[in-house]
């Protein structure tokens, strides 16, 4: 095993080059060769540095730029208007983006996964669709006019889906996006069209 080898009594010395050399800074290698994290709700605290990460990765020179951005998701959903901002940085990007969906993948965390350039999901993987909802308060006139951008953003989500499982409207209300929560397995993500492929996680490489 890896983690479990014996310790040796002979002490090794490293080279002199080795020993002048700092090991990489946590975290380091993994933004070098582009991989994102996205495990927490769509706010304005953890959305905005995907983005700005995501434009910096752009604006690298071509030599210096990984040829793919992974982005790992882990999230419960948040706030769709700045899961819109992240979807439209993916989009915009020159470089293509893989989304891999982990753990928990629900409400903007599927709108986030289906619009990657390649799609995948873990075999463990929870993930839930729902319709656009979105609370409120305040005068009578406030709440009406509300209401316009509560029709707006359902309208949003239908042309997304659409976009990305390429399913008629009638296929996404009565599958996807009906008047309850839809659990689904990454099977049934891969029959909806939501993701590429599964990854089984459990199966001997």
């Amino acid at each position: 095993m890896l983690y479990n080898k014996k310790k040796s009594k002979k002490k090794v010395e490293a080279p002199e080059e080795a020993k002048a050399k700092p090991p990489h800074p946590m975290g380091s290698l993994l933004q070098a060769n582009g991989f994102l994290f996205l495990t927490n709700k769509f706010d304005e605290e953890n959305i905005l540095p995907l983005v700005k990460a995501i434009l910096e990765y752009n604006l690298m020179e071509e030599d210096d730029r990984p040829e793919e951005i992974t982005l790992f998701i882990n999230s419960g959903g948040g706030a769709v208007h700045w899961c819109w901002m992240l979807v439209d940085a993916m989009r915009m990007s020159a470089i293509p983006i893989v989304t891999v969906g982990q753990g928990i993948v629900a409400s903007c965390g599927v709108l986030t996964l289906m619009a990657g350039h390649k799609r995948i999901l873990t075999h463990n993987a929870s993930v839930m669709s729902h319709t656009y909802s979105w609370g409120s308060r305040g005068k009578e006139g406030e709440l009406k006019a509300m209401v316009k951008e509560f029709d707006l953003s359902s309208d949003r989500m239908i042309a997304h889906y659409k976009k990305f499982t390429k399913k008629s409207e009638s296929y996404i209300r009565k599958n996807l996006l009906h008047p309850h929560d839809e659990w689904m397995t990454p099977d049934e993500c891969l029959k909806h069209k939501i993701i590429d492929e599964v990854w089984d996680t459990y199966e001997e490489s």
